[in-house]
C-alpha cells in the first residue's frame, strides 16, 4: 500500500482505520473517496439493491466509462492519482464528517484499487455496504459484513450490530451466514430510498468477547431500537 494511505490501527477526530485480510478501510478524507464508494454501487445492478436515490453527485456515475475509470484508480499510488485533471481536483477537496451515518471507503490490497464501501448507523445500530464489480463476489461480501461487524465492536463498543438483505439478493443469505450473523424477526416490507418496497431479511451479529470503542469514537444520540428489529438498509 502506498504512503498516501492511513496507516493500520490509527483511529482518531472522528475517523477510522481498519484493515483485514483483503481490505483496508478507512474513513473518507476527500472527495475522491466520497466519488469512489459512490462509484461502487453506481452499476445498474447495485443500484437495484442498494437503492441509491438519484441527485447531482450520482447521475454522472451512471457513465460506465465515469464509473470504471474512478474504481480503477489506486489511492495509494500517486502515479495512478495523477492520471487525469479531475483526480487532482477531487483530492483538492477535503471529506467534512457529518451526519450520523459511518461510511468507510474500502481498498483492496492485493491491486491497491477502490472497492466499495461499508456503512454503520450507530444510533440504529445497523450496518450495511457494497462491492464495486471487480471485487463482487460471495468472499469479499462475507469478509465485507464481517469487517463492519469488527467495526461495531471494537471500534463503537456495541455488543449487537444488525443488518438486512432483500430475499431476492444471489448472495446476501450465504455471506451473512458465512460472516456469523443470523437470523432476527423484522418487518416484513422495507422501502429503499429510491422509493423500491422489497421482501427483507434481518440479520443481527453478536460479539464474542469483551467490546471496545477506539480513539476515533464519537459519542451519538442513545439508539431508539435494538438491533435488529430496524434497519436503514436491508
Amino acid at each position: 500500500m502506498g504512503p498516501l494511505l492511513p496507516l493500520p490501527g490509527i483511529c482518531a477526530y472522528g475517523r477510522h482505520v481498519l484493515w483485514t485480510e483483503q481490505f483496508l478501510f478507512h474513513t473518507p478524507e476527500t472527495a475522491l473517496d466520497i466519488a469512489a464508494l459512490l462509484a461502487a454501487a453506481a452499476d445498474p445492478e447495485a443500484q437495484h439493491f442498494v437503492g441509491m436515490p438519484e441527485n447531482a453527485a450520482t447521475v454522472p456515475l451512471a457513465d460506465d466509462r465515469i464509473r470504471e475509470a474512478i474504481l480503477n484508480l489506486r489511492p495509494g499510488d500517486p502515479a495512478s492519482l495523477r492520471a487525469a485533471p479531475w483526480t487532482r481536483e477531487l483530492l483538492a477537496i477535503p471529506f467534512d464528517i457529518k451526519g450520523e451515518g459511518e461510511y468507510l471507503v474500502a481498498v483492496r490490497r492485493d491491486d491497491g484499487r477502490y472497492a466499495g464501501c461499508m456503512q454503520l448507523h450507530p444510533v440504529l445500530r445497523q450496518i450495511s455496504g457494497w462491492l464495486a464489480p471487480h471485487t463482487r463476489t460471495v468472499e469479499m461480501e462475507t469478509e465485507l459484513y464481517r469487517a463492519a461487524a469488527l467495526l461495531a465492536h471494537t471500534h463503537f463498543g456495541f455488543q449487537t450490530i444488525g443488518a438486512g438483505y432483500e430475499v431476492a439478493s444471489p448472495d446476501g443469505a450465504q455471506a451473512f451466514a458465512a460472516a456469523g450473523f443470523v437470523s432476527v424477526d423484522g418487518p416484513a416490507t422495507f422501502t429503499l430510498e429510491n422509493g423500491r418496497e422489497v421482501e427483507p431479511r434481518w440479520v443481527q451479529h453478536v460479539a464474542e468477547g469483551p467490546t471496545s470503542r477506539c480513539r476515533g469514537y464519537r459519542p451519538s444520540a442513545p439508539s431508539t431500537s435494538e438491533a435488529g428489529e430496524t434497519s436503514e438498509s436491508p
